[in-house]
């Protein structure tokens, strides 16, 4: 991520840089360097040319290294070690995806006659040989013994108490966090609150402010006091680059006193006072769980994680079975490079990056099943055979309509609207526009509510102004799933493929103060399914 990459160009700025062969002093402000899409254009030239270590990510590597590889000739006919952090989030489609990555910089690499060593490290996992081996396609050798510091943790299971023992109903999870969250803050404890949604993110950081504003004020005449420097943050997607490095160095210098995030801060910022982590609700995996537990504690000061169950019945499970979570090693990480789809897209981007020369391999294909695919390829009128080789012919950018994370690389821009020029507040995914800044909703960024006066999807803008109310909205959505095909097998549980569409058909109103519905609203602009 943007965030991990951040924190290890600051970690990676403590130790001196020596320059070499006459660098001069320009040169050694980039030779660390991160290149991911928040770098400004103006400074990637400088980049390409003088970076001696390179921070970047999958999807810059897909999109904006590999493709122009030819401005990366000195780099890559230079490259020595290739360094893969937090590996076992590498997994499934993604991971399937990155692994053909890994191919095409490989293939890339030993074009400019380098064979670089690869160097994974991961969180714990259940089978982290096995997964590095199928990534990189070579033999690893596994260290598993932790030296680093740690100092006592405390693991505890919160689940909020009955408030209706007829229909089973406890206090909300949400509410109990918050409260739990407060108490941290009045005891100036560094903490990171984990939500499961962007929504609840919102919810809890303004709640939590708003519940401070109170204490500030009431003790004026009490003993309370609160320090304050005791700053509450967000941090989710959405946010500008700019305001994503500002909290991150607020908690690297302790300013922030606490964060609510999304697993956008899962994996591992080193932040050396983080004494308590919060988890609001089951991340949904053993894995997971013990990484955002671990954003606590990673110097030797005594630290704590809270899980607080959700009404949610894995939630339920976890907490009156606490031994299955304690007992239970982490999950596998399986890819499957080879999957039909993902692969030919990947033959694609490689053929666009260098010609293939018969009998080459990609991976672990060899040289007869690669050129099976690239035939078909040929047939598909998108490679040229030639010369004893296959070139690209088509007039598209691959790599620009493969997306590795399944989701759009389109963003929709948000604009604030008061006075004079628009000014941008954040950024959403387009996919996720429709239901997420549709007009008449009610937006949250950093505790602010935002009235959405007009999506405009043809300029990929949404326009907001600020607004004080004591509501705000969730999208209603109807899916909708249709056999297209049926295919006949000879086992028993039979397959096929499906067509689903999501569409929004209106939306909720909910009460900030009360977290309960007080009405619906239905769409009236016809939006069709996607």
């Amino acid at each position: 991520t943007k965030a991990l990459t951040q924190d290890q160009l600051s970690a990676l700025s403590r130790y001196p840089i020596n320059p070499l062969n006459g660098t001069t002093k320009q040169q050694a402000n980039v030779s660390t360097a991160t290149y991911d899409g928040d770098t400004p254009k103006s400074r990637r030239p400088a980049i390409r040319e003088n970076a001696r270590i390179l921070l970047s990510n999958p999807d810059m590597l897909h999109t904006g290294i590999l493709p122009h590889h030819t401005k990366w000739d000195g780099f890559l006919a230079n490259l020595r070690y290739i360094v893969i952090d937090e590996m076992h989030t590498y997994r499934g489609v993604f991971g399937s995806h990155v692994a053909n990555v890994i191919r095409r910089l490989k293939r890339i690499a030993n074009f400019y006659g380098a064979n670089p060593q690869f160097i994974l490290t991961s969180a714990t996992i259940g089978n982290p040989a096995e997964l590095a081996e199928k990534l990189i396609e070579a033999p690893v050798e596994l260290i598993d013994e932790d030296g680093a510091a740690q100092g006592e943790r405390h693991f505890l299971i919160y689940n909020p108490p009955v408030i209706d023992e007829a229909l089973g109903l406890r206090k909300s999870s949400l509410m109990e966090s918050i409260r739990l969250a407060g108490d941290l803050i009045q005891k100036d404890v560094q903490s990171v609150v984990f939500a499961r949604s962007r929504r609840a993110v919102e919810i809890i950081l303004t709640q939590l402010r708003e519940n401070r504003e109170k204490r500030i004020e009431s003790s004026k005449n009490s003993s309370f006091s609160i320090q304050n420097s005791a700053l509450i943050r967000g941090y989710r997607s959405g946010y500008l680059p700019a305001q994503r490095r500002e909290i991150e160095a607020g908690l690297r210098n302790g300013d922030v006193r606490l964060v609510v995030a999304t697993n956008a801060l899962e994996l591992g910022i080193d932040i050396g006072g983080m004494g308590a982590s919060l988890l609001v609700g089951y991340p949904g995996g053993i894995a997971s769980t013990w990484q955002q537990a671990g954003r606590a504690g990673r110097g030797d000061a005594p630290a704590a994680a809270i899980f607080v169950a959700s009404p949610n019945p894995l939630d339920q499970f976890l907490a009156h079975h606490p031994e299955y979570f304690f007992a239970r090693s982490p999950e596998q990480a399986l890819i499957n490079p080879d999957h039909l789809l993902i692969l030919l897209n990947h033959l694609r981007c490689a053929a666009f990056e260098l010609p293939f020369k018969e009998g080459e391999g990609f991976g672990r294909l060899d040289a007869e099943m690669l050129g099976d695919f690239l035939d078909f390829l040929v047939a598909q009128g998108e490679l040229h055979a030639s010369r004893q080789a296959y070139f690209w012919m088509a007039d598209n950018y691959p790599a620009a309509g493969v997306s590795l994370r399944s989701a759009s690389p389109e963003n929709v821009l948000l604009q604030v609207h008061e006075g004079g020029n628009p000014r941008t507040l954040g950024e959403v995914d387009l996919a996720s526009a429709t239901w997420m800044v549709h007009p008449r909703a009610i937006y949250l960024h950093e505790g602010q509510q935002y009235f959405v006066q007009s999506l405009d999807l043809a300029q990929n803008v949404a326009a907001l102004i600020p607004v004080a109310l004591d509501y705000y909205t969730q999208p209603l959505r109807q899916t909708e799933i249709t056999a297209t095909a049926s295919i006949m097998c000879i086992i028993k549980s039979p397959f096929g493929i499906l067509q689903i569409g999501i569409q929004r058909i209106g939306w909720k109103i909910s009460s900030r103060s009360a977290q309960a519905a007080i009405g619906k609203r239905k769409s009236t602009c016809g939006c069709a399914p996607v």
